[in-house]
């Protein structure tokens, strides 16, 4: 067996550089706490980009695992199966969809939207031909597939990747009067995070939301909220689009709908944008699987029934007062809502990654993100003395 050095060589040496992750080797984890290699445990406040809300190795969810693998994983939507209806039906009645696609991950449910919505823009708004343009924001992140990163704005996801995909415009994240004037008779969507998360918990201003409602709705816009990161609880609602009381006509979902056990994402959907598609237009051969159907019923069904969502916007609001609390001239700004919190630090006081470097020496890991933030998003199964615990030592390391 090799030990930690070892293995982080074997990766070295033969594995993609596209990642610059902690060397930490990780080799177990339970609820908030992973263990590595050596024995020595941590406060996971990553949560896997918040794909792990439910908590690592969640007995319910991996029972159903367990017990789905044992009699069917894989059928292909070439056939039916006794798991996918009854997610249909599950994840609609709690998000009030009418329609639902089920995909893998979240970039693969980003690129269903956008041809869907380009398809119905022709077929049912009346967009000329090849003319279907969509807004996004600035600062966005929905994924890395190549039709995502043409309307990324950041060099590093686009750099030496073109040429790009066409159709795109692009408005100031929090700014409802640029969405607004950026529309013309080609607009099909505005495509959106209700939160950034990658480029650092930005939150946008309040009534935000419920403006860009109004606009979508009076000028024939079909507004997609970007929910695979913020949704499922982690903003202490159970999508963040609740903060201002709108709904989507399109919303995305992913990351914790695996429950950290296997890849799970879906389109949520009126109608009218998912009832275009017709047979063979659009699939995927894992896409709706019974084994990912019986896990995300189960994601769902904790989520729910252990009062997670809730747990999520009282301890949210407990950490982040915590974290406001920290005395330091090297904090900036604390941001978050629920349990997706981010601290940035002063433009003069280094970059974030030493200080995540020195809480992962305590035992907490978390990650930095644009050079100054550190973001904090443990599992909504944390407890208050986890948070006390957490803060305590974030305290010392950001003094």
């Amino acid at each position: 067996m090799l030990d930690s050095a070892g293995l982080i060589d074997l990766e070295t040496r033969l594995g993609a550089a596209n990642y610059q992750p902690l060397d930490v080797v990780l080799t177990e984890g339970k609820g908030v706490w992973v263990t590595d290699l050596e024995g020595n445990r941590y406060l996971d406040c990553l949560a896997a980009y918040s794909a792990v809300n439910q908590g690592h190795c969640h007995p319910k969810i991996l029972a159903a695992m367990v017990e789905q693998a044992g009699r069917l994983t894989l059928t292909s939507r070439a056939f039916r199966n006794d798991q996918l209806g009854l997610f249909y039906e599950e994840v609609a009645a709690l998000t009030r969809s009418h329609k639902v696609l089920p995909m893998n991950s979240g970039a693969e449910a980003v690129e269903t939207a956008i041809k869907a919505v380009r398809k119905w823009g022709y077929e049912v708004k009346g967009v000329a031909e090849n003319r279907a343009e969509i807004i996004v924001c600035a600062g966005n992140f929905h994924g890395r597939t190549l039709g995502v990163v043409s309307f990324s704005t950041d060099p590093d996801a686009r750099g030496n990747f073109g040429p790009f995909v066409p159709g795109f415009v692009t408005v100031p994240f929090g700014d409802a009067d640029a969405l607004a004037a950026a529309i013309t008779e080609n607009t099909v969507a505005f495509l959106v995070e209700p939160i950034q998360g990658e480029a650092g918990v930005i939150i946008p201003p309040a009534g935000y939301f419920a403006r860009v409602r109004e606009i979508c709705s009076a000028r024939g816009v079909t507004l997609i909220l970007d929910e695979i990161q913020t949704g499922l609880g982690r903003t202490g609602r159970l999508l963040a689009e609740e903060h201002e009381g709108i709904e989507a006509d399109v919303t995305l979902i992913g990351k914790a709908l695996g429950g950290g056990f296997y890849p799970v994402s879906a389109v949520l959907s009126n109608s009218d944008v998912l009832g275009v598609l017709k047979p063979g237009q659009h699939g995927s051969t894992f896409g709706g699987n019974p084994l990912a159907c019986a896990v995300a019923r189960a994601s769902l069904k904790v989520l729910v029934e252990e009062g997670m969502i809730e747990r999520s916007a009282e301890l949210g609001a407990y950490f982040k007062a915590g974290l406001e609390a920290v005395r330091s001239n090297r904090v900036r700004e604390v941001r978050g809502r629920g349990l997706m919190l981010a601290v940035e630090l002063q433009a003069d006081a280094g970059p974030a990654r030493p200080v995540v470097e020195a809480l992962r020496a305590r035992g907490i890991l978390a990650k930095d993100t644009h050079g100054q933030t550190i973001r904090f998003s443990p599992p909504l199964v944390i407890e208050r003395e986890e948070v006390d615990w957490a803060l305590e030592r974030i305290a010392a390391v950001l003094r």
